[in-house]
């Protein structure tokens, strides 16, 4: 890419501020086919057939979702589509992370995209990106304090915990539970995806009067999960009747916690078990009636910033904000009827099909 060439179009660029779409519309679709698709058509990696220098600052490796939005990026950007990957598992630190960021400005790569661990100190890095001339696409996580890359592309994640309160409201209505306590296994503690989860949960349990016993930081890990579960188990035994995990690896720690303890849960137990991710392995524990609704949050980023990187190369505008569509899954003992803001809102019944289809 011509950085000086992209110098003409940047501004622009930077000052558009629309919106692509809302993460919370969920539709019929129940699998990740158009996306995948995108990402098989995508050989031609720019206007100038050159190859395309990125550098990659990633979160870490901490879940399956991690894990597929890591391999969605190699996947679309490899040699084999005109692209050279500079990939950096930072480890959940985000000091690794602002280091690595100024690795690839000095390697004076074409474009860097940065999952970011945190939502702020990234003003001052951003603004040598900026002053080096190379694009920022920010995937995933949000930056708070900064607007200074040139877009975002990832998951409204207040919709999601608005669609897992709403959910849980219509579900406990038909099951005749007129009494919710619960408890909150949180993500990584300052996660755009921790604030934007819990924020949204917990507006829908304050206007319906639940009780919220705790949230702790499982730092999106199985392992963090079953250590706050354990602790949860025995200081509030008795005490609740659902619990929401942020990730699916947290809900598989939860699970081992609950199982060790004596404690039924899932669509036959006495607890309602909420996730989100949605990832294989956690679809497969709704089949098995253990998680009872899984919301998801879709991985992959890579073919949405591939077409961000087009436009660019292309001298065109694009937009500052791309939101992915995503899915609400249930068995069909657990879908119910409701809405976000007014908005209905489609809930896919897990299947073999739609397990095999998911990342």
């Amino acid at each position: 890419m011509k950085k000086k060439l992209l110098g003409i179009f940047l501004a622009a660029t930077m000052a558009v501020g629309m919106l692509a779409g809302c993460g919370g519309a969920a539709s019929d679709s129940s699998d990740s086919s158009d996306t995948a698709s995108t990402t098989e058509d995508s050989g031609d990696s720019g206007a100038s057939g050159d190859t395309i220098s990125i550098g990659f600052a990633q979160v870490g490796h901490e879940s399956d979702w991690r894990t597929a939005s890591t391999k969605s990026c190699q996947d679309v950007f490899s040699e084999a589509n005109g692209y050279d990957l500079s990939f950096v598992d930072c480890d959940n630190d985000s000091a690794a992370q602002l280091e690595a960021v100024r690795s690839f400005i000095e390697q004076d790569v074409d474009y860097i995209i940065i999952d970011p661990i945190v939502s702020t100190g990234w003003d001052t890095v951003l603004t040598e990106c900026e002053d080096a001339g190379i694009p920022v696409i920010v995937i995933d996580r949000t930056i708070e304090d900064s607007d200074k890359y040139t877009a975002w592309v990832g998951s409204n994640f207040k919709t999601e915990g608005l669609a897992a309160g709403e959910w849980l409201k219509a579900y406990a209505e038909s099951k005749g539970i007129s009494e919710i306590n619960y408890l909150t296994i949180a993500g990584s503690t300052g996660a755009s995806a921790q604030i934007g989860r819990s924020e949204g949960f917990d507006e829908i349990a304050e206007a319906n009067g639940w009780n919220k016993l705790d949230e702790q930081d499982g730092d999106f890990t199985e392992d963090g999960g079953q250590s706050i579960m354990e602790s949860y188990c025995k200081s509030y035994e008795g005490k609740f009747n659902v619990v929401v995990c942020q990730n699916d690896n947290e809900a598989f720690g939860a699970m081992t916690a609950m199982d060790n303890a004596g404690i039924t849960y899932g669509l036959d137990g006495d607890v309602i078990l909420i996730s989100f991710d949605a990832c294989t392995a956690g679809l497969e524990q709704v089949k098995a009636r253990k998680i009872t609704a899984d919301f998801e949050c879709n991985p992959l980023a890579a073919p949405f910033v591939e077409e961000v990187i087009k436009k660019l190369e292309a001298g065109e505008s694009v937009e500052k904000e791309i939101f992915m569509e995503e899915h609400w899954y249930a068995l069909t003992d657990a879908i119910v009827d409701f809405s976000i803001d007014g908005e209905a809102q489609t809930m896919t019944e897990v299947t073999d099909d739609v397990i095999d289809a998911q990342y």
